[in-house]
């Protein structure tokens, strides 16, 4: 009698907690509904071919947004290139090297997650401070020429997303590492493959759609994170793209920040703003799109 209870009671439980889910998922899918389908509406209008490669003219009221959108990509670019093999090779040695019963990995564990904690304006904060005060103007004293690397700048940017995305790489790719079988590993160092051969041809292959997995999460948060780059590089108004890696550089959402706050004239700029958001969307999905037929390509080679 008792043992029928407790299973209904579980079973009430079950049923309420599986609708209070379903409301959630149903809330948080209108809500992004609702913001695009305004984000839509407001930029359609404005949103053309021309909107995408013109400069902004008129004090940012007119013309388009081609600097923003060429900064944002070369940023995301760069940082991808730093973080990918740094976050890869941290979850490689954590995995598959370190000692068993060292302290070492669960220090570095330890600081990952901290960092995943870490709100993003700290980040832009400790850039200003390690690459641009420190490492910057360590380079200008020993080259001896005018100030370059002492400002704000494109590469600062990158390293400074690079370090905000590198706790995602990091554990995503661990989980992937975990996720292939012990007995592929025994199986390949039976054969009489070394341990670098057998992480070379077998783990990492297996591992590798959970891998981009990482970098499709990497990809989405640093393109859009404004914070970080407000400090380190981001530039109010620059119609030039940028040449160097110290050269400064427009970004997308810090442009739409611009544009919402200080704006001379709001109802001139609001058109641009939705629109301005309206790319940054699409470029995001597009570069998840990407990652993602990537990841489904190479998932099916696996498995194959």
């Amino acid at each position: 009698m008792k043992g029928a209870t407790s299973t209904l009671r579980r079973k009430v439980l079950g049923q309420i907690f599986g609708s209070l889910t379903g409301v959630s998922v149903a809330l948080i899918i209108l809500m992004l509904v609702v913001i695009l389908a305004d984000v839509v509406h407001g930029g359609w209008s404005t949103f053309s071919w021309a909107f995408i490669t013109q400069d902004p003219t008129d004090g940012m009221t007119r013309g388009g947004i081609f600097p923003a959108l060429y900064g944002t990509a070369v940023l995301t670019l760069m940082m991808t290139i730093v973080v990918m093999p740094l976050g890869v090779l941290t979850a490689v040695y954590l995995h598959e090297y370190a000692p068993a019963g060292s302290r070492l990995p669960g220090l570095i564990r330890a600081a990952i997650h901290n960092l995943a904690g870490v709100p993003s304006i700290v980040y832009g904060l400790f850039g200003v401070g390690f690459f641009i005060h420190f490492v910057g103007e360590h380079l200008d004293k020993a080259l001896g020429g005018p100030l370059k690397w002492g400002q704000p700048s494109l590469i600062w940017a990158a390293l400074t997303l690079a370090l905000l995305t590198l706790p995602v790489v990091i554990v995503a790719t661990e989980e992937a590492l975990r996720s292939v079988p012990a007995e592929l590993r025994a199986a390949s160092l039976a054969l009489g493959a070394t341990r670098s051969q057998t992480l070379e041809r077998v783990v990492l292959p297996g591992a590798l759609p959970g891998i981009l997995t990482g970098a499709v999460l990497a990809i989405s948060r640093g393109a859009g994170e404004v914070a970080p780059i407000l400090l380190t590089g981001a530039a109010y108004y620059l119609p030039e793209l940028p040449k160097t890696l110290y050269s400064q550089f427009m970004h997308l959402g810090y442009h739409t920040y611009v544009l919402a706050t200080q704006s001379p004239d709001v109802e001139a700029t609001r058109p641009l703003l939705y629109a301005t958001v309206l790319v940054l969307l699409l470029l995001t999905f597009a570069l998840n799109l990407v990652a993602v037929v990537i990841r489904s390509r190479t998932r099916r080679k696996v498995a194959a």
